[in-house]
């Protein structure tokens, strides 16, 4: 009866009888407390705060047909080497723009995709009729006008600040430069002779031979006089220091034609824009027939430092003719696919064979190495290949000239390259009627 009557009552009256039981909550703490002991307390450290990483300062390089082939190419391709993150930007219905000397570059946007933009600088190249069509875009004119406004930095090369930003207004009390004819369009107070001029956030400077001095005063506004100074020097820009020849000649040969000289630049993907674009323009400024080739599929060639140029023909269609100079340019990617163009090298044996004009810049010596084109001849090449040629090297100039071929070291001896070229098919007073058009310093003899 005992046990029926437990049976019956209520189940805590059934357990009543053994040990007390612990609560939920009692159980769940015990659960913690045990967990706790069994896995000590790691102490906690702050956590590494995250790096914060610079912005890329913008640049904005507007073009338009007829633009300066020269200074537009050397502005984007300087400052990218700087580390700027630069927009080529079309002013014409198109992205493709034909320069004023004929070398046809792509934009990388249309004009209209940058109004709501914010850049760190604009830098406006010149050139006729570029610069007119630069100054017509309302677009770019607003773009500008706001950045003068803001007090961020502006700056116009050659025809532009006297075709586009008097105009605009953004000359009114600045000091500011130009190329020599449009200095009577220049406020006259304000007109100064100088290759660069400062004045606030406005830079300006004179010509496509003042390109890489007005590049570089602008590297240095945005990054700094260490950035702008090593970067000179990686452009061999030093190298027209008084203290080294910016020519020399061994074996002396006339280079003589009965038409006007023919001269094939051949290019690749990687192939050094500053190089090509210079070159070409210098040529043609002395009205020498130049064909732009390409050795790949395509005419399209994205350079080295991501401009797209696009080439007269390709490489095979350039074939059909015969060239009394052919010039390699350099850039050691551009260089490599250069060498493995079978219809490049076929054309560079016969111009050896024939006895024709020859020659490389920069990294290119080293191709005209592989294909058996050198064999005793002096010349100059960019350090990073000298081990590649067999000692041949001179030290000290940045062109040198050895019968029928001619070499130079790189980007910053290209210009005096081009008018030695100019020199040795026209004679001296061309090649310094040319450099004085684009306002670059050559000896009077």
């Amino acid at each position: 009866m005992a046990a029926m009557a437990a049976m019956a009552a209520p189940p805590s009256a059934y357990w009543s009888h053994l040990s007390p039981q612990p609560s939920r909550r009692a159980v769940v703490n015990a659960a913690v407390s045990s967990r706790r002991r069994v896995k000590p307390t790691v102490p906690l450290t702050p956590a590494a705060p995250t790096p914060l990483v610079p912005k890329r300062k913008k640049v904005l390089v507007p073009i338009g047909m007829g633009t300066e082939e020269i200074e537009a190419v050397v502005l984007v391709d300087v400052l990218r080497r700087a580390g700027a993150e630069v927009l080529v930007a079309s002013v014409e219905m198109g992205l493709e723009v034909e320069g004023s000397s004929g070398t046809k570059l792509v934009a990388d946007a249309p004009i209209g995709d940058c109004f709501s933009e914010i850049f760190d600088l604009i830098a406006l190249p010149g050139g006729m009729p570029g610069s007119a069509r630069l100054r017509d875009c309302e677009i770019l004119q607003k773009i500008t006008c706001k950045q003068a406004d803001e007090k961020r930095l502006y700056g116009a090369i050659c025809a532009a600040p006297a075709v586009v930003l008097k105009p605009w207004g953004l000359l009114r009390r600045k000091q500011t430069t130009g190329h020599p004819a449009f200095m009577d369009k220049l406020p006259t107070f304000w007109a100064v002779k100088s290759n660069i001029q400062v004045s606030g956030e406005l830079t300006t400077s004179r010509g496509p031979g003042t390109a890489f001095e007005f590049a570089l005063s602008l590297v240095e506004q945005l990054f700094g006089s260490s950035v702008s100074e090593e970067l000179g020097g990686n452009l061999l820009l030093m190298q027209n220091a008084n203290d080294h020849p910016k020519k020399e000649e061994f074996n002396t040969s006339e280079w003589s034609f009965n038409q006007n000289p023919r001269v094939l630049v051949p290019v690749a993907n990687g192939s050094e824009e500053m190089e090509v674009v210079i070159l070409v323009d210098i040529l043609r400024r002395a009205k020498v027939e130049v064909v732009v080739a390409s050795v790949e599929r395509s005419t399209k060639i994205l350079a080295s430092q991501n401009t797209t140029i696009i080439a007269d023909k390709s490489i095979s269609a350039a074939a059909e003719s015969v060239y009394d100079l052919i010039i390699l340019p350099g850039g050691a990617a551009g260089a490599e696919r250069l060498h493995k163009s079978r219809v490049l090298r076929k054309l560079l044996k016969e111009q050896k064979l024939a006895g024709r004009v020859y020659g490389a810049i920069c990294s290119s010596p080293a191709v005209l190495q592989k294909q058996r084109l050198l064999t005793n001849e002096r010349i100059a090449a960019h350090p990073s290949v000298i081990d590649q040629l067999n000692g041949q090297v001179v030290d000290g100039a940045g062109v040198i000239i050895d019968g029928k071929v001619i070499t130079s070291r790189g980007l910053g001896t290209v210009m005096d390259f081009s008018l030695a070229i100019v020199s040795k098919l026209f004679g001296h007073a061309r090649a310094r009627s040319v450099a004085e058009g684009i306002v670059y310093e050559y000896p009077r003899q």
